[in-house]
């Protein structure tokens, strides 16, 4: 093909080496934790046994790795910071068998063109160590040093001659969060590997080699949430998964607790979290599950070379990995007891009821569900006599909402049995009915009963209302939590015994920015070491809900909300609605007066007719559609 230039000149040229370093290193160095991925890969990759890394304002000013790995000779070390300057492939075929993490050869080129880069190494075999310095992709010296065997690599002054990128970080807090969160991956692929992050001073992390990686995420998570977890260890078609799952109930309302690791490289494929969704019990609306799932498989069924920065992964078998995937956590969860899901299962009829003058009820014990699907321990059916035995007992609706007809003491608990239509009539008649002020959306209500999935029915003016119990509890509390934003300190409780809660590095870079508004909402916190807080009271609504489920599902709501800024009260609306839904997921049953109370609350709501999310609270039916429908004059 022919080029023509219209007799102006040529238009197309080369670009420098310079330029296209800086070009290269706007796709592989997005932010100062892309470098500390980088140099951390490379020391994976050399043999290193400790690596440890030392940052400060955020990676701006300085990015130090040093790694006890094989080092490199003098000749070597030069080399090192060339473009396309690789040990690890030596022709196109190796590309489909790549077992290392680094190989493209650009990484330490794109890296020492925007920052003063400063390379130190030295192999077993010598007793002089090579140090290189280059600034700004320019090579300024190379001569001897005295440094112990293996690598240090120090970037200083990142973007300095690329203002323009420079200009685009984030706050120190927020780019040292982003390190955090990438140390915290490179680690638990390693757990082999001792490995140190010092942040501005101060030691963040401080890992020594762990024998397993269920060691390494106890040095990182806790024991709290390890205890959690299920171990996964499962083999189909040559390819292995294996790491921890984490029960039904211990979930995020974001996909940040699914970390995947393909060939110990962290990796993002959607199909594999497509997989994962899929073999866990349904979750509560947008809940995502925790997991640390590792997928070994031979170097040649997985393409790394899709992304710059080899963050996303191409498998050529997705249907033996989504099996495996599958198979793994399906076993581990079944091992666990938690319920796992039927496909097009039917919706299971309603219980007979137990009438007074019947036998005693046979005792059924059956595993039940507890909150977002968790297996919590066995729980007594009471089945009429001469049930079949083993037929499958009727599915209980979520135990936090469940309500019986009047005369029971709790609404959710074990309850009479079901009176016969006469009895169950005389006791609605003389059932309570309450009186609403003027605005409420109905003048009084009586509540009936309840019906499959917990669904409450009331009596009402000129007809009767299906409430959804869980809906409109968010609601109340929703509205309760802004309206107390700004309030005196009496709007909290206090704590008997302060809670301390550690979160991920970016969930606790979001959580401390919120501090000052989450004061003013009624909760006592402050930071309390290393990602984690403590928290002494808590606004009075939802002052009995985990501290742990509030902050988590605040932190995913904020990253959620991202720069939203449509409204003044933005951020007191989002963690008022995490907040709620955090409180109404671990809340316990609710007794009858507790519902009467939310019922009476919930009329005195702005907006009581949906949750915060937008879901109905209620379905009203009328009388004259009832006599409509029946055919009545």
């Amino acid at each position: 093909m022919t080029v023509t230039t219209s007799g102006e000149g040529s238009k197309i040229r080369l670009l420098s080496a310079n330029v296209a370093n800086k070009i290269a290193a706007g796709e592989v160095v997005e932010r100062p934790a892309s470098v500390v991925k980088e140099l951390l890969e490379n020391a994976v990759d050399a043999g290193a046994t400790r690596v440890d890394i030392v940052v400060t304002a955020g990676g701006r000013n300085l990015i130090s790795v040093s790694d006890d790995g094989c080092g490199m000779p003098r000749d070597d070390a030069i080399m090192a910071a060339e473009r396309q300057a690789t040990s690890k492939i030596s022709d196109v075929d190796d590309i489909e068998h790549i077992s290392t993490l680094g190989f493209r050869g650009e990484a330490l080129a794109s890296i020492a063109s925007v920052s003063r880069f400063t390379l130190r190494t030295r192999t077993r075999a010598s007793d002089i160590g090579t140090e290189v310095t280059i600034s700004g992709g320019k090579m300024q010296d190379v001569k001897e040093c005295g440094c112990p065997e293996g690598t240090t690599i120090e970037v200083r002054d990142l973007f300095f001659n690329v203002p323009a990128r420079r200009k685009f970080l984030r706050a120190y807090q927020t780019e040292q969060a982003h390190i955090r969160n990438t140390f915290v991956l490179q680690s638990i692929a390693h757990p082999n590997i001792a490995m140190s992050l010092k942040s501005d001073g101060d030691y963040a992390y401080r890992l020594a080699a762990a024998e397993t990686l269920h060691d390494r995420l106890i040095d990182i998570v806790g024991h709290e949430e390890m205890e959690r977890m299920v171990p996964l260890d499962w083999e189909h078609a040559g390819i292995h998964v294996h790491g921890f799952a984490g029960i039904p109930s211990w979930t995020r309302a974001d996909n940040l607790g699914m970390r995947v690791y393909v060939n110990r490289r962290p990796s993002s494929a959607p199909f594999v979290q497509v997989a994962i969704k899929e073999a866990y019990p349904r979750l509560e609306d947008t809940r995502r599950p925790v997991v640390y799932l590792f997928i070994d498989l031979p170097p040649g069924d997985v393409d790394v070379n899709v992304h710059p920065t080899k963050r996303e992964v191409r498998f050529r078998r997705i249907g033996d990995v989504r099996e495996a995937v599958i198979g793994a956590l399906s076993a581990a969860l079944n091992r666990s007891g938690a319920p796992m899901p039927a496909l097009h299962q039917p919706y299971p009829p309603s219980p007979e009821p137990v009438w007074p003058d019947a036998p005693p009820p046979q005792q059924f014990t059956e595993p039940r569900q507890g909150e977002s699907g968790a297996f919590a321990g066995p729980s007594t059916f009471r089945m009429p006599t001469g049930s079949v035995p083993g037929a499958v007992p009727p599915v209980r609706p979520d135990p936090r909402f469940q309500f019986d007809v009047p005369g029971s003491n709790t609404f959710g608990g074990a309850s009479a049995p079901v009176q016969p239509p006469a009895a169950q009539w005389r006791e609605q008649d003389e059932g309570v009915v309450v009186n609403m002020p003027e605005g409420a959306p109905w003048t009084r209500f009586r509540i009936i009963g309840r019906i499959a999935a917990g669904y409450v029915i009331m009596e009402t003016d000129g007809g009767y209302t299906v409430l959804d119990p869980a809906a409109a509890h968010e609601r109340v509390l929703y509205g309760e939590l802004l309206a107390i934003s700004g309030e005196t300190p009496d709007a909290s409780q206090r704590l008997l015994i302060p809670q301390t809660v550690q979160l991920e590095p970016l969930d606790a870079d979001r959580i401390e920015k919120a501090i000052p508004l989450l004061k003013e909402m009624g909760f006592g916190i402050e930071p309390f070491g290393r990602d984690t807080f403590k928290i002494d009271a808590m606004p009075g609504p939802i002052s009995e809900t985990p501290c742990e489920a509030v902050l988590l599902d605040t932190a995913a709501a904020l990253e959620e909300a991202g720069a939203k800024r449509g409204k003044d009260r933005w951020k007191e609306e989002i963690i008022a609605k995490a907040a709620s839904r955090a409180a109404v997921r671990t809340s316990k049953p609710l007794t009858r007066e507790e519902l009467t109370s939310m019922i009476v609350r919930l009329a005195g709501c702005s907006m009581p007719y949906t949750s915060p999310g937008g879901r109905p609270t209620m379905i009203y039916t009328s009388t004259r559609e009832l006599d409509r429908r029946f055919g009545r004059g």
